[in-house]
């Protein structure tokens, strides 16, 4: 199955956001013993952008999830018609990159 530009862009976000998040807990958790009111300031501010990034991700993921079984049940519903419009994107792809 061929993912569409904007798949794989929300699937790359997706895995960055994770990234992102996986590393900020880790600083989390190596700064947990950081005294002092700056430290604690930025933990919390880092806490809730992590929080933030954490539903944000969930959002995205249910988001692609939604648009893949979308098109899944569009491709059911027309499977003659999906295999056409493939069949015509596959030629048209074919002749513009033998194009010379």
């Amino acid at each position: 199955m061929n993912m569409t530009a904007t798949e794989q862009s929300t699937d790359r976000l997706v895995t960055d956001l994770k990234r992102i998040v996986q590393d900020s807990e880790a600083l989390l958790h190596a700064t947990k013993d950081a005294v002092g009111d700056k430290a604690h300031e930025v933990r919390e501010r880092l806490t809730d952008a992590l929080a933030s990034a954490k539903h944000t991700c969930r959002g995205l993921e249910d988001k692609a999830i939604e648009g893949a079984k979308a098109a899944d049940q569009t491709i059911r519903a027309h499977p003659y018609q999906s295999i056409g419009v493939a069949f015509g994107v596959g030629l048209l792809i074919g002749v513009l990159v033998t194009r010379k």
